[in-house]
This record gives C-alpha cells, sequence and structure tokens, in this order.
C-alpha cells in the first residue's frame, strides 16, 4: 500500500461516491475503481458495500478510515516541521562565547534571536578563544565568538565589532590620573594577563602592541581575563582589556583609553563547509546586530 492508494481510498470513503471522488483527486472514474479493487485485493478484505446504489463502507473500512486519517494528519504535521526545519525555525544551535561578551551584546542577540525562532533550542558555552576552535572543529559547538585573527582553513570568520583597548588600573595608580595613556609609560609597569594557551591570537596581539611601544610586558600573574580585575583591584599590576570589560563595573579599579585606540576584533567564527539553515538564521541576525550594546546588564548565563 502506497500513500496513493489510501488517498483514493480517504475520498471515496468521504464523498461516498466513486464519481465525486475521482474529481477530487483529479483522475477519472475508471482508473480510480481500478486502484481501489486493487488496494482490497492487497489487503485481502473489501472496503466498500457495492450492493446498494450509495457506497458505503463495510467495518474493515471504517476502521481503515480512522487511521487512515491519522496518518495524513501525521503526513501533514511532518510536512509542516520539515519545511520548518528547512527554513532554521526548529532545530538546536549550540554557541560558544567570551566571558567578556556576557557583559557586551550578547544578552541582546540572543533575546532576538529567540523572538525570531522561539521553536530553536539554544545551548550557550563560556570558553576562551583556544577551546572554542577547539569545539568548533570537532563539533561540539556550531558557531563562536572570539577575538581576531583566526588562521584556520577549517573555520570561517567575519568581524562583528571592532572594540577599543583599555588600560585597567589600581584606581589609586598614579596614572589613573590621567584621561589618556600612551602605552610607552607602562614600560616599567607590572602586568597581569591571561595565558596564552587560553587566546594566542589576543595574547599575541597585545604583546606586538607593547613592543611597537618600545618595551616587552614583565609579566608578574596569570588569571583568566574575570579574575584579572581582582588582581589589578588587589594592586598586583595592570592590564591592557577590551573595552567592554568596564561593563562589570568592580571597585578599586580605573579604566582609561590608550593613546592612538588600538583595538581588537570580536569575530564570529563557525565550520567551513558546516552551514545549516539554523545557523544561516542566527548568522544572519549576527550581521544585523553587530553585537551592539544595549545594557549594562550581565547575562544570566545557563549551566
Amino acid at each position: 500500500m502506497d500513500l496513493r492508494h489510501l488517498r483514493y481510498f480517504v475520498a471515496v470513503a468521504e464523498e461516498r461516491h466513486f464519481g465525486r471522488a475521482a474529481k477530487r483527486v483529479r483522475i477519472a472514474q475508471p482508473p480510480l475503481s481500478r486502484q481501489i479493487k486493487r488496494l482490497e485485493t492487497e489487503l485481502g478484505f473489501t472496503l466498500f458495500d457495492r450492493s446498494r446504489r450509495r457506497v458505503e463502507l463495510t467495518s474493515a473500512g471504517a476502521t481503515l478510515l480512522t487511521h487512515a486519517r491519522r496518518v495524513f494528519d501525521a503526513v501533514d504535521l511532518a510536512t509542516r516541521e520539515a519545511k520548518r526545519a528547512s527554513l532554521g525555525e526548529t532545530g538546536r544551535i549550540v554557541v560558544g562565547y567570551l566571558s567578556s561578551l556576557a557583559y557586551s551584546g550578547l544578552t541582546e542577540l540572543l533575546r532576538a534571536f529567540r523572538t525570531r525562532y522561539p521553536s530553536v533550542e539554544v545551548a550557550l558555552r563560556e570558553l576562551p578563544p583556544a577551546e572554542q576552535i577547539d569545539a568548533l572543529k570537532d563539533g561540539r559547538i556550531d558557531v563562536g565568538f572570539v577575538r581576531g585573527p583566526v588562521d584556520d582553513a577549517a573555520l570561517t570568520t567575519e568581524c562583528v565589532r571592532k572594540e577599543p583597548l583599555v588600560v585597567a588600573l589600581p584606581a589609586d595608580h598614579p596614572l589613573a590620573t590621567r584621561g589618556r595613556i600612551a602605552l610607552e609609560v607602562l614600560t616599567n609597569e607590572p602586568f597581569v594577563i591571561f595565558p596564552r594557551n587560553r587566546g594566542p591570537a589576543f595574547f599575541d596581539h597585545l604583546m606586538s602592541l607593547c613592543r611597537k611601544a618600545g618595551f616587552t610586558p614583565r609579566i608578574v600573574q596569570e588569571a583568566p581575563q574575570l579574575d584579572l580585575l581582582s588582581l589589578v583591584a588587589a594592586g598586583f599590576g595592570v592590564a591592557i582589556l577590551p573595552s567592554s570589560i568596564r561593563e562589570l563595573r568592580r571597585d578599586g579599579l580605573a579604566f582609561r583609553e590608550i593613546a592612538g585606540s588600538p583595538s581588537t576584533e570580536v569575530l564570529v567564527a563557525w565550520r567551513t563547509g558546516g552551514m545549516t539553515p539554523v545557523l544561516q538564521g542566527f548568522l544572519e541576525l549576527v550581521k544585523r546586530s553587530g553585537l551592539r550594546r544595549k545594557s549594562r546588564r550581565p547575562m544570566a548565563v545557563p549551566g
């Protein structure tokens, strides 16, 4: 039995007339009659009582009609859901993000995506750039936000925001009285910084900026990016960080712009050739929003 024969059967059963059923399914009446007879032969029992002037269902036919309607309801539902999936309206996406983005634009992006695609499940993973790149390549996340540059043929990236860099200082540091700081005045300062293996590209970018200013930073402590603020506030040293870190608003700190306005790029990254309808919808929203910052509140990140 195929769906075409079942559809013919439902048409005759509901119309109770072969002629009207033939018009409904858009074939001539004789071929329709033959198809119904072939179906009865295949099943091994009669579906219609043809002894009366009006076509009537047998008890077996009535039972088949009930289940046939369920079949077509299921087919219609499956077709609708498949179409929604093809448009990226259902499914699941796993998003990797930097800790600093939790305070800088990601909240608004996710809210907009959930409004546009309410049936798509969104899972979040807070990961440093190096771990995001590994997770993208082995399929543990579908898309990530990292600081560039990223030079890996396995990944495709696009810049979604350029973000100024700032110097983080203890609030009572003598340089905190300045409105803008040239990097070269930090030559003799102790630095706190995140380990290179957490974000090689960003780490190397900072080192390059310092070398161009004529010095190599004297690193006295290493820690994850958000923990650096505690170390700076405690007086261990200074740090160069993306400006979005200021959204955290921690006591005992001062943030100052850097002369020359050096910046860092935030990239959205995904597996080359790994595009899906859900990912396409997410990326289109990212490109439109550009991770614009609208809120000063950190997002609540699920575990």
